[in-house]
């Protein structure tokens, strides 16, 4: 058996804001979410900038145990999946068997493993609150999702860093697909922390100012945190209940480079072959990809390889294929990265509207695509390509299209 399968809920926290249409309105007109870090002392670090989520609270989305129980990715992950139940109008099935879980991260509960390492600290290993450490383990993030909507079917994380969210919503599809679910909330989430960001400052790959993807004077990433989730049904299922259909999943691609833990392949060798695959797995021709949701995280290296990987496999077509990053205004926000970004395609190809890439004012020579530099633009794309690349050489791509009746 092998079913259509539909988006037909879409949930979102991130730092620009919360909700389906709070999301899309900020991104089309280009809101920032990047400012100064509050969490935590930056200051010994070159770099004192992220894109946080400033008003969240937990206890409006946590209900079936205490809201303050879950890390803060777990709570970002249930707000996301109540809030995309109750865009789909879903009532989940009496069956709870068949309704079922697919998240990515890529850190899981950090927050977690900083506490233990402050009260070892100023205490000693007796000191640490014995119930710590059951908390961080990647796997509660969908396990937090299952108990606060009693989902006894699959319930699985990806913890394929920064391209989990794309892992998380193909797998949850070829579950829909081949009957073995009927109903999966699928995405990707991850918390600001302390940990992650120092990371990445040591690595040298934080922006001095802002996120500028493709752009000449681009210098790095800019760490976030937020959260995606998708509702995903049968084709059948939605149509009987007459339910909006943002979407349909056509397929999805995966690769790995076996290059380098931090590097991509030089060549984008991993990247073309994610793409070629999530193609062939849509059944679809490459001349009907008519949008690129890049990963595009504003790192010199990152940037410079996309962007040969797009006009390999494309060719001069590449420069007529509109492209943007919505990470110059997100940030980086790991795994949930490729979720929230799968989520404005959804919303790309139901509304007709594709977001800009903000802070891009200058191409350099091996960026010259079409970038949709600063402002929106109306595109009515059809067919598009959600791409995202993580360490490792980890590499998904999800392919999406238009749901037209």
């Amino acid at each position: 058996m092998t079913r259509r399968v539909v988006i037909t809920g879409v949930g979102l926290v991130t730092a620009i804001g919360t909700g389906r249409e709070q999301f899309w309105a900020a991104l089309l007109a280009g809101k920032s979410g990047i400012s100064p870090v509050t969490s935590f002392d930056t200051s010994p670090l070159p770099s004192h900038i992220g894109a946080e989520i400033r008003t969240f609270d937990p206890a409006k989305y946590v209900n079936r145990q205490p809201a303050e129980n879950p890390g803060r990715a777990s709570q970002l992950a249930v707000a996301a999946a109540r809030l995309a139940l109750e865009d789909a109008k879903l009532e989940l099935p009496t069956n709870r068997y068949v309704a079922g879980v697919s998240m990515g991260t890529t850190s899981g509960e950090p927050l977690f493993v900083e506490s233990y390492n402050n009260a070892r600290q100023a205490g000693g290993l007796e000191a640490v609150p014995a119930d710590i450490l059951p908390k961080y383990p990647c796997s509660v993030i969908p396990d937090n999702i299952a108990i606060e909507f009693e989902l006894r079917g699959p319930c699985l994380m990806f913890p394929t860093a920064c391209a989990a969210g794309n892992y998380a919503i193909g797998f949850g599809a070829d579950l829909i697909r081949s009957g073995r679910a009927d109903v999966m909330l699928t995405g990707g989430a991850d918390a600001f922390s302390r940990i992650t960001y120092w990371g990445f400052s040591r690595l040298g790959a934080i922006a001095s100012e802002t996120c500028r993807p493709f752009d000449r004077k681009r210098d790095g990433m800019v760490p976030g945190e937020g959260a995606a989730v998708l509702v995903l049904e049968p084709l059948d299922a939605a149509m009987a209940r007459n339910a909006n259909i943002y979407a349909e999943v056509k397929g999805y691609g995966l690769s790995c480079d076996a290059h380098h833990m931090t590097a991509a392949h030089p060549e984008g060798d991993g990247a073309i072959r994610a793409m070629q695959r999530a193609v062939r797995d849509s059944d679809v021709q490459l001349g009907e990809v008519d949008y690129i949701s890049a990963h595009g995280t504003g790192t010199p290296a990152n940037d410079r390889v996309e962007s040969i990987a797009a006009r390999k496999l494309f060719g001069e077509r590449a420069k007529k294929i509109p492209m943007s990053s919505i990470k110059s205004m997100l940030g980086h926000t790991m795994g949930a990265a490729s979720a929230i970004e799968a989520a404005a395609c959804a919303l790309a190809l139901h509304t007709g509207w594709v977001p800009p890439t903000m802070n891009f004012t200058e191409a350099d020579e091996d960026s010259e695509l079409d970038h949709v530099p600063m402002q929106a633009r109306k595109t009515d794309p059809r067919l598009i390509l959600n791409n995202a690349y993580a360490f490792g050489g980890h590499n998904a791509s999800l392919c999406l299209r238009r749901w037209e009746g």
